[in-house]
């Protein structure tokens, strides 16, 4: 059959026809089929869209919408809270866990039906921000209305840094934090028709040091996890011994990503990629070379600025068991032009840089 594939460029849309016999097995997705042009396409020096884009399909795989295999391993159910949970509704609610009050805000998808099965993100803000923060800069809410998931995004309870994942953190202290996670997702569910097998974090600078501690802890309950300058190793934790091989994005600001002489993102980024490769994970490099500071991202078209990033964890359910549709199709073109799948294989972003660093 003919098989088409499209490719954003800055001036315009572009489509390819091809031919192709039978689609790519990614759990019933139907992608399309890409030509290797990138040796023969110039780098255009544009910041997220390049004329090598051409090799990656625009269409993602978007399985979490998809129905498991037949004897695929399926996560676990929701963990059980101690207690009532209190009602829950779009905005600012409140949670007693390991005996404190603890605040988070919720992003539902408008027009919500009560049976649409809905993946869920965890959104860990920096250490200056806020949930809030997040919600706003993130553009969470057209995120969640437009890819149709459940935004959760803890409030920190005031740790030095924000979140625990340091050296000097207890044990304790991060068991805490953990169970915080367990009892979120235990309330969510209890309210919501969840989609059990996409559960998945993501992080910002220190919210991304501890995201990366709790995907090891929770491997076998998180689908993916995403790390926005972030890392293990040095002034944070060592990688853990995670349960099952769990995807991640690795995401940095090159060379300068630091914050306050305390940790190097670029060396805390790496350390986290020797451990992932070390375990056999599936992960996603992206260096986008303009420091501590928000991605250079652009928004897709119809989506919000980071659908790139949250169309991941929408790719990757747990019932994959750790493996990705990506080696196959491909990275999709809505993904930045500075990312590659695996270690060192990204090509860091050059351009202009116009946001401004911060912690």
């Amino acid at each position: 059959m003919t098989r088409c594939r499209f490719a954003l460029l800055p001036s315009a849309l572009l489509l390819a026809c091809g031919c192709s016999a039978d689609g790519l097995d990614t759990g019933g997705a139907d992608l399309p089929v890409a030509t290797d042009l990138t040796a023969a396409a110039p780098d255009l020096g544009a910041p997220d869209l390049a004329l090598r884009d051409l090799a990656r399909p625009l269409t993602a795989p978007n399985l979490c919408r998809k129905a498991p295999p037949p004897g695929a391993t399926l996560a676990p159910p929701p963990p059980k809270y101690a207690g009532t949970c209190p009602k829950l509704g779009a905005g600012e609610n409140t949670i007693v866990s390991s005996n404190a009050m603890r605040k988070f805000l919720l992003a539902v998808p408008k027009g919500l039906d009560p049976s649409e099965k809905l993946p869920v993100l965890f959104l860990w803000h920096w250490l200056g921000g806020s949930a809030d923060s997040f919600y706003k800069k993130g553009e969470i809410q057209g995120a969640v209305d437009g890819q149709r998931f459940l935004a959760v995004l803890p409030s920190s309870k005031g740790d030095l840094f924000k979140w625990p994942f340091s050296v000097v953190d207890s044990d304790a202290r991060m068991e805490e934090e953990f169970r915080f996670f367990d009892d979120l997702l235990a309330c969510v569910a209890a309210q919501f028709t969840i989609e059990e097998n996409c559960v998945a974090s993501a992080g910002v600078s220190a919210g991304a040091l501890f995201t990366d501690q709790l995907a090891s802890a929770r491997a076998d309950r998180l689908s993916s996890a995403i790390s926005l300058s972030g890392g293990t190793g040095g002034f944070a934790k060592p990688w853990g011994k995670p349960a099952r091989k769990i995807p991640m994005v690795v995401l940095w600001g090159g060379p300068t990503d630091s914050c306050v002489g305390v940790v190097n993102f670029e060396a805390a980024s790496k350390d986290l990629e020797v451990q992932l490769l070390a375990g056999g994970h599936f992960f996603v490099e992206c260096v986008h070379n303009c420091g501590h500071s928000e991605p250079p991202i652009d928004a897709p078209p119809g989506l919000s600025r980071y659908a790139s990033l949250w169309q991941f964890f929408l790719d990757h359910p747990f019932w994959l068991g750790g493996d990705s549709p990506y080696p196959k199709s491909g990275l999709p073109s809505v993904y930045p032009s500075w990312c590659e799948i695996g270690k060192g294989a990204a090509t860091p972003r050059t351009g202009e840089c116009t946001n401004k660093p911060g912690c």
